[in-house]
């Protein structure tokens, strides 16, 4: 199974690596400022390459997942040494590094002493050389070019220009894309469960329950699991593969060499799967790492069970705490089903095999065009789209865009100006209506063409030429197929 690749950005302090990484991740994550040393810490997002610079469509396009990494100096003697360790883990953990240089300072020592260190690596290197603008191209590509990195991309990653060209240099060294499977190829594939969770948690105790042998090695010790486990299965005569990961801990207390995976092959195995089993320790309660990992499976669409572990050691007032904190912290995933188990004697794991398996058909669901419209009408009978500018908007018809999770494309007029809230109440009503459990719905919202536009064929012609025109052209394409002389 090919996993999803790994992206790292490396370079000298404020040559502008947090700002690519918000650009390819479409977020805010990575914090940005003209000050040098800001990020010290690997930061991990999932993005989108795509060599027509349209990360909405287009087949040419990869998905990755991006890491973001502190500022390097070139020099061992003045290093901060916790930044640099964090910095090569990354470069350990990708498949293609992207080396960021500054175009406006132009090549410096450090720049120098960071290329050296790469090339020793044997991975493929994308020299970019960022803040083109106010810069001068000949000199600057003159002196990157004695790195013996080829041509640098040129970018202005503030403005957001040059991605195109970034694209197509760094899917040309990604791995082969895998192919894609269509719906027969999926459902018979079976159910993929990643089971992820923080070290020591009880995921691979979990996993020895479920298979009833000792399948995986466990103790009473974090971090046992090194590595995702891909695990065949067969459960009510279906197949399954079951993904054992390793515990991600917090990134500053991952020291030893063999863990620096750990967080990768993680998230590669959330992206791989098509229904997520969350284990957390209910003597300890939801920490800031649970909602991190949180945070990758709901960007991911993963149908998602939360298995409170441990449960059988608590007494009733300290369940009582842990249910209201559940429900405190985690009311932004409120389609997220939670099961209290203990793995170690087997309590509730038969209970929560079913509701995984009700999960994965759920976000496997098959809707027609006829009952995603009508749901849509009556969704707009209940609570009518607000008014833009004294105009209300329309939503025409919806279909469906595709499955793990359920996406909806929903059709309609000025659908850009919908407000979050209403299309929270959207998600929300087609999840009541067609009963779809413990799963997302991906809502993705396309607004008409206007047929007056300015410039467009139809203005300029007039609609009724425009049709009359459109008429021929189909008559003739027929005769033509016939072999019959077209119409003049």
């Amino acid at each position: 199974m090919l996993m999803k690749p790994v992206i790292a950005l490396v370079g000298r302090p404020n040559v502008g690596k947090s700002t690519l990484f918000n650009l390819l991740t479409r977020t805010r994550d990575a914090l940005v400022a003209d000050q040098p040393g800001l990020t010290r810490d690997r930061k991990y997002g999932n993005a989108r390459f795509d060599p027509r610079d349209d990360a909405e469509v287009g087949s040419g396009a990869r998905d990755t997942i991006i890491i973001d990494s502190g500022g390097l100096s070139g020099d061992d003697a003045i290093l901060d040494e916790r930044m640099a360790y964090q910095t090569w883990r990354a470069v350990d953990e990708a498949d293609v590094i992207i080396f960021i240089v500054d175009a406006r300072a132009g090549l410096t020592a450090a720049d120098s002493s960071i290329a050296e260190k790469l090339r020793r690596q044997n991975k493929p290197i994308v020299l970019v050389a960022n803040k083109m603008d106010g810069a001068d191209e000949v000199t600057a590509f003159a002196e990157f070019s004695r790195l013996g990195m080829g041509e640098p991309v040129r970018l202005v990653a503030s403005h957001g220009r040059g991605l195109a060209g970034l694209a197509e240099r760094v899917i040309a060294h990604l791995p082969t894309a895998p192919e894609v499977m269509d719906d027969d190829a999926i459902d018979a594939a079976g159910m993929k469960v990643a089971i992820i969770g923080r070290p020591n948690v009880g995921k691979s105790t979990l996993v020895n329950r479920l298979l009833g042998e000792e399948r995986m090695v466990t103790m009473d010790m974090p971090g046992t699991t090194r590595d995702s486990v891909f695990i065949p299965w067969e459960y009510k005569g279906k197949p399954v593969t079951l993904i054992d990961t390793a515990g991600v801990r917090k990134r500053g207390r991952v020291d030893e060499m063999v863990e620096k995976f750990s967080v990768v092959k993680t998230l590669q195995a959330i992206d791989a799967a098509q229904v997520v089993l969350l284990i957390l320790d209910a003597q300890e309660g939801v920490v800031e790492q649970d909602l991190h990992l949180l945070g990758f499976v709901t960007e991911r669409g993963c149908a998602l069970i939360i298995a409170m572990n441990k449960w059988d050691g608590l007494s009733n007032d300290q369940r009582e705490r842990v249910k209201t904190e559940l429900d405190r912290r985690l009311d932004f995933i409120d389609y997220a089903e939670v099961v209290f188990i203990s793995a170690l004697h087997g309590s509730n794991v038969g209970l929560l095999m079913d509701k995984v398996e009700k999960a994965h058909a759920s976000a496997g669901i098959k809707l027609s065009t006829p009952r995603l419209t009508e749901s849509l009408e009556v969704a707009q009978f209940k609570h009518m789209p607000p008014l833009i500018n004294g105009r209300r908007i329309k939503l025409r018809y919806a279909h469906q865009g595709g499955r793990f999770p359920p996406t909806v494309i929903i059709h309609g007029k000025q659908t850009d100006r919908l407000p979050g809230s209403y299309k929270r109440y959207l998600e929300k009503f087609f999840r009541e209506t067609f009963e779809l459990y413990a799963t997302p719905v991906r809502l993705i919202f396309k607004t008409d063409e206007n047929p007056y536009q300015p410039g467009d064929e139809r203005n300029t012609k007039g609609m009724m030429q425009y049709l009359k025109d459109k008429r021929d052209r189909r008559i003739n394409k027929g005769k033509a197929s016939r072999g019959e002389k077209p119409k003049t």
